[in-house]
């Protein structure tokens, strides 16, 4: 491919003998990976029965490479939300975050929701987690790949750093900034990054950056961790905006953590950055199998204070009548009633994870949707169904892989079920894709019309 001249001359000044190397990771396809959703699967079972020819992703655990032939996206386990399918380089930030379950996690840059779900995975369904996309229609994909993982305990909002900064203030344990950037790293995989790079977008990034970032520290306790990443090589976004951010905010320093064997130490001559930005790390796509990626882990200093969730202004709690049309439906249908607040959005029932002052905020999810109240009945939503597993319901569908009515099913058809009447959910070698509602040997459909394959 044709870099940009001035970003390649850009590159031979910082790499010297490397910058062969590094032109050359140009001419190689780029890496192709998938995450195991943990919530769902464990990374050993899943490589048991795995339909792809599967390679570790050294950094991550849960991460594998896939050959280019294979097609995960368009396979029934894609839609029961066993994977996420990830830039390989991308799983570091989710990594070197190490968010605990049980605590309070934003990702204030998060579509479409890599790091949200690897963030989601890792705290185990405890805890809560807000996943915030700026642009509205990033925000509804970001949304859309929550509910796909079966996570309930986060809410995705649409709003800007500035109006979560006024409502969250010293609110989060930990923060991950996956920060809007000039795109450097992604060339080989977007050719638009490309094709729109200039010296001028790269200042007008890291201008950029200095803002979120701020507004990112009210946000963080005492004690809290900060997690920037971008998809660049550009010492300004990276080793300059953190040194930039380290001289306004002398609270903050970067933490010394352990990471993948071939990431690169950070280079403050590179940006007359401050010494300890060499404790950041740089992921080269000729020295791992990955895209570009920095990433830097950054502590605030303090020892967290006990949460006080009665400082939290709570949710109204929803209509008893609309309650217990759930109630009715959950007895009928459901072994285990999942936590939660109830809320009420429209029409629409939601579990909010905990109490929280959302009032006025863009939300797209306010935790896990259950369903939609209708006149005298409720109707399960695809998130929940995404959320349950078999243990969970009175009946289900459970059908095989090869199973010619599981496709049948993702393409909206009716399908035939010999098993109880009422409401099921469809399951696929137990995980499941969705609901179904059997009467008289056959299964309607109610596989989300959006989602269904052609």
């Amino acid at each position: 491919m044709m870099l940009p001249l001035e970003f390649a001359e850009r590159m031979k000044l910082l790499l010297g003998n490397e910058f062969d190397d590094f032109l050359k990771s140009y001419e190689t396809e780029k890496a192709q990976a998938l995450r195991i959703n943990t919530l769902k699967i464990s990374p050993e079972k899943f490589v048991a029965v795995s339909p792809f020819s599967l390679r570790r992703v050294p950094w991550v655990r849960e991460g594998f490479y896939y050959d280019s032939e294979a097609r995960p996206g368009k396979h029934p386990y894609h839609e029961a939300g066993l994977y996420y399918i990830q830039e390989p380089s991308a799983m570091a930030v989710g990594i070197l975050a190490d968010p605990k379950p049980g605590e309070r996690v934003l990702d204030l840059c998060a579509a479409p929701g890599g790091k949200t779900t690897h963030l989601a995975s890792a705290m185990k369904g405890e805890g809560l987690i807000i996943a915030n996309e700026i642009h509205p229609a990033r925000a509804k994909i970001l949304a859309q790949n929550v509910e796909r993982m079966g996570i309930a305990n986060t809410v995705v909002t649409n709003e800007t750093p500035q109006a979560l900064a006024q409502r969250f203030p010293a609110f989060f344990d930990r923060i991950v900034v996956d920060a809007p950037c000039s795109g450097e790293g992604m060339f080989r995989k977007e050719e638009l990054a490309c094709e729109q790079w200039s010296v001028e977008n790269v200042l007008m990034c890291a201008k950029r950056q200095q803002e979120i970032l701020h507004e990112a520290s009210k946000m963080l306790r005492d004690g809290g961790t900060l997690v920037y990443s971008t998809c660049t090589f550009a010492p300004e976004e990276n080793e300059g905006s953190i040194s930039a951010f380290l001289r306004s905010h002398p609270d903050f320093a970067v933490k010394k953590v352990k990471a993948g064997e071939k990431f690169s130490k950070g280079q403050p001559e590179w940006a007359d950055a401050l010494s300890e930005t060499a404790d950041t790390f740089r992921l080269w796509p000729h020295l791992v199998e990955g895209e570009g990626h920095y990433v830097a882990v950054i502590g605030k200093q303090g020892n967290p204070p006990a949460i006080v969730n009665e400082k939290i202004p709570k949710m109204p709690s929803v209509d008893h009548k609309v309650w217990n049309l759930f109630l009715q439906f959950a007895k009928e249908n459901i072994r285990h009633l999942p936590n939660g607040i109830p809320i009420l959005f429209g029409d629409q029932l939601y579990l909010l994870p905990c109490a929280l002052p959302l009032k006025g905020l863009k939300i797209l999810r306010p935790g896990l949707h259950l369903g939609t109240i209708k006149k005298n009945r409720f109707e399960p939503s695809h998130a929940l169904a995404l959320f349950l597993d078999g243990k969970h319901v009175l009946r289900c569908c459970a059908l095989d892989r090869r199973d010619t009515r599981v496709i049948a099913y993702l393409k909206g058809d009716a399908i035939a079920y010999e098993g109880e009447k009422g409401w099921n959910l469809v399951l696929v070698d137990g995980y499941s894709l969705g609901w179904g509602k059997l009467s008289n040997g056959i299964l309607k459909n109610h596989y989300p019309k959006g989602l269904r394959w052609a």
